[in-house]
């Protein structure tokens, strides 16, 4: 019998330059094989060189996009991005419970590229009290790991990292992705912390100037993977080739007079 499609659902801001945030994540859904569909939890008015506005809707209207979707629509995985205030991260919490869909991918977005905000201080408690429990897979970058643990210091070496990805599934999440590329090491080593023990995931750091929408880029890639994979592991590592790949083709893209976006089509384009 052929393996349906995947249905995967991104909860996340739009980025009106399409290298980040909604636009990123179908993006790599539909390079990746799944279907995506999309609640928007964030306007932003942004371009590749930055963030110059950010409209949030009623937490009301984003709890009706989730009932919407999950009413109709048979979900296999869901990533969350972007959540702008405490309104909206306890609006998806809630409904997320609800609906209990089967796996759930938790993206920390707390910063841009471009050093904006896009998620206001008081909403981090509540994204770690309310959706951190929910996850099945947490992947913070290292100043994003720090603040969920109340703003310890962000880990500077491998063993840290281990540590606080230790601390983060202590606070409820399944597993934790630590991804490394603050270390600023040669090979961008991520971490993958599970109760089973933990997993280094190395990689070669693509020295290209284009890197806007990464963190979105792989943690959607890992949704849309986790229903196609056997296990956790080989899905967070094949998303990090994926991730690699768009990374080291997006010079062919002319995008913007900024950070350019990675290249999400690069097998096809």
């Amino acid at each position: 019998m052929t393996q349906p499609i995947p249905n995967v659902l991104t909860i996340a801001g739009s980025d009106s330059g399409g290298g980040a945030g909604i636009q990123a994540d179908l993006k790599a859904f539909s390079a990746l094989g799944a279907y995506g569909a999309s609640v928007i939890t964030a306007l932003t008015a942004q371009n590749t060189r930055g963030v110059s506005a950010i409209h949030a809707p009623d937490a009301a209207f984003v709890t009706a996009q989730l009932d919407a979707v999950f009413d109709d629509i048979r979900i296999d995985a869901v990533k969350i991005g972007m959540l702008a205030n405490a309104s909206i991260v306890r609006a998806v919490a809630e409904a997320l419970r609800r609906h209990k869909p089967a796996r759930i991918v938790l993206d920390t977005v707390m910063i841009s590229k471009s050093n904006h905000a896009l998620l206001l201080p008081d909403a981090v408690a509540a994204l770690r009290d309310e959706l951190l429990p929910l996850a099945d897979l947490l992947t913070p970058n290292l100043p994003e790991a720090a603040a969920l643990l109340g703003g310890v210091p962000p880990a500077v070496d491998e063993a840290a990292m281990v540590e606080q990805g230790e601390a983060l599934r202590a606070l409820g999440a399944r597993a934790v992705l630590m991804k490394g590329g603050h270390l600023g090491a040669a090979d961008s080593p991520d971490w993958l912390v599970q109760e089973s023990g933990t997993l280094r995931l190395g990689g070669p750091r693509v020295p290209v100037k284009n890197t806007h929408g990464t963190g979105c880029t792989l943690s959607s890639a890992i949704a849309a993977l986790i229903p196609q994979r056997d296990d956790l592991a080989s899905a967070v590592a094949d998303a990090k080739q994926y991730l690699t790949g768009a990374l080291q083709a997006s010079d062919r893209l002319e995008v913007g007079s900024g950070v350019g976006p990675v290249h999400h089509f690069y097998r096809w384009w």
